[in-house]
């Protein structure tokens, strides 16, 4: 009989998502004693619980690898740096809340618990040695996000969005399970560890089938490709990101796809899928597909929230250029690319949020027309973030695609990286196009003045700053982005 051999110090390990786990439930109790709480006191205690998370993973000495829970979740610098990318996604998700359109039917202590507990599933996610781990990782923010798309419940739109996301949700989940399935029979162990010694093991022999492996590496590709919304698994996307309450549409644009990242770089780099030129030719088809389809509709949208979805969707194809050229550059650029896309994104839903008024967060381009002669600081930031994400000079958005495109380059993909500039071109179109309207258009329609709302304008000032930040001083980020890549390579 194996003994199964967990100790304390696995769970000294594993304080910061146990910090995180306990803090959701803490959260729930806290609602269950005071019902009527402050949705600003709630807010400021998850706050203050992510910032010990952070403060725990910043201030340990993780120089070194480990397995714990029976080598099931790996412990290494790769799974934090990640997880700080997740929770800063979780605190500026929970800033943008505190906006004057959610209001009490979505501040409870359930609301926050969720975003909570979706975060514990993308630091699983990134820290998985075990498919099994990866999948409860999956499960577990593919249930919170479920119901968070659809915590309007007086809302139609957002009823909608979280039927549909659930839906195509439950079958991408199963293409995963199905997959790791094919790979445990075909190698004999969901370990991921396991998965590279059979595939190393005198080129591959170790592995009783080959085909049901591929197939299911096949299978598990498709499942993390609904996750990040490549194409042709993106068409969930617009519908949920604009019928889900705007701050919850932020996160899972950046802490869901930076998840879904961490876990197919764990899954490519364990398994050297990237080795085989089948591979590579399936993976360079998928990313110029999803950034082109992604640029193209969005050309055509007038609503900002459906816009930035496919916005969303082009931005996977860029980052999945990084993980194309398997090397240590492309995989520390794809996490910089990742930090830089959650300040950006963020900051661009969370204008959405600021405007929000109403029963209505759904802002069309004509709402936005002369923004500058009304609010100038919020079409400032606005513009920072349009600016990043067309990958204009000194922003964040430049930088993370010059990495992403320098580690193409270096690893032959030139013609990828020539279409992922023409890419970037046509993208210029509409998002200088929101700042066309802010500034070049004046709009005679009386509008309704906007209430202060420090949460939100304070977490519009960290992401412009994260953005710009990122943009001016890339090279000190980069160095801690490659020591991070180091460790899982």
């Amino acid at each position: 009989m194996t003994s199964i051999g967990i100790t304390a110090q696995d769970f000294l390990l594993f304080l910061p998502t146990l910090t995180l786990t306990l803090l959701g439930l803490g959260v729930l109790i806290l609602g269950l004693i005071f019902p009527r709480i402050y949705r600003e006191t709630m807010a400021a205690v998850v706050l203050i619980g992510i910032a010990i998370a952070v403060f725990i993973i910043v201030n340990h000495n993780w120089s070194d690898k480990a397995l714990i829970f029976n080598g099931m979740v790996s412990v290494d610098k790769f799974s934090h740096g990640f997880a700080v990318v997740f929770m800063i996604a979780a605190g500026l998700t929970i800033l943008l809340s505190l906006n004057s359109l959610e209001g009490s039917s979505l501040l409870v202590s359930e609301y926050f618990a969720l975003i909570i507990f979706a975060t514990v599933g993308m630091n699983l996610m990134a820290a998985s040695a075990h498919l099994l781990t990866l999948f409860l990782g999956v499960e577990t923010l593919s249930v919170s996000l479920y119901i968070l798309a659809g915590f309007r419940r007086g809302d139609k739109h957002s009823l909608e969005a979280s039927f549909k996301y659930f839906l195509l949700g439950a079958f991408a989940s199963g293409f995963l399970l199905y997959g790791i399935a094919l790979v445990y029979g075909s190698v004999g162990s969901a370990k991921l560890s396991a998965i590279a010694e059979a595939i190393s093991a005198t080129n591959g022999n170790a592995i009783s089938s080959p085909a049901l492996f591929t197939t299911g590496l096949v299978l598990m590709v498709v499942g993390f490709g609904f996750k990040i919304a490549l194409v042709p698994f993106h068409t969930w996307a617009p519908d949920v990101y604009e019928g889900a309450p705007t701050p919850i549409s932020a996160f899972m644009a950046t802490g869901s796809k930076a998840a879904g990242f961490a876990a197919l770089l764990r899954v490519v780099i364990t398994s050297g899928m990237m080795s085989n030129i089948d591979w590579q030719q399936v993976m360079w088809v998928i990313a110029v597909a999803t950034m082109t389809i992604g640029n193209i509709v969005a050309l055509r949208q007038d609503n900002v929230k459906r816009m930035l979805a496919y916005s969303s969707i082009a931005h996977a194809g860029y980052i999945l250029v990084g993980v194309l050229a398997n090397s240590e550059l492309g995989s520390s650029a794809v996490l910089f690319y990742l930090l830089s896309y959650t300040f950006m994104n963020v900051g661009a839903f969370g204008v959405i949020a600021f405007m929000a008024r109403g029963e209505r967060d759904n802002i069309n381009l004509n709402d936005l027309r002369g923004l500058a002669y009304r609010h100038p600081l919020i079409a400032v930031a606005m513009s920072i973030f349009m600016f990043s994400l067309a990958g204009i000079p000194l922003t964040a958005g430049f930088i993370s695609k010059f990495y992403v495109f320098l580690a193409a380059v270096q690893s032959g993909y030139l013609w990828i990286v020539i279409l992922g500039v023409i890419n970037s071109m046509i993208s210029l179109y509409y998002y200088l196009g929101v700042v066309v309207q802010m500034f070049m258009h004046k709009n005679d329609e009386e509008k309704p003045a906007l209430d202060p709302l420090p949460a939100v304008a304070l977490a519009l000032f960290i992401a412009a700053f994260g953005t710009l930040n990122l943009g001016i001083s890339p090279a000190r980020w980069m160095e801690i982005f490659q020591d991070l890549a180091r460790s899982v390579m």
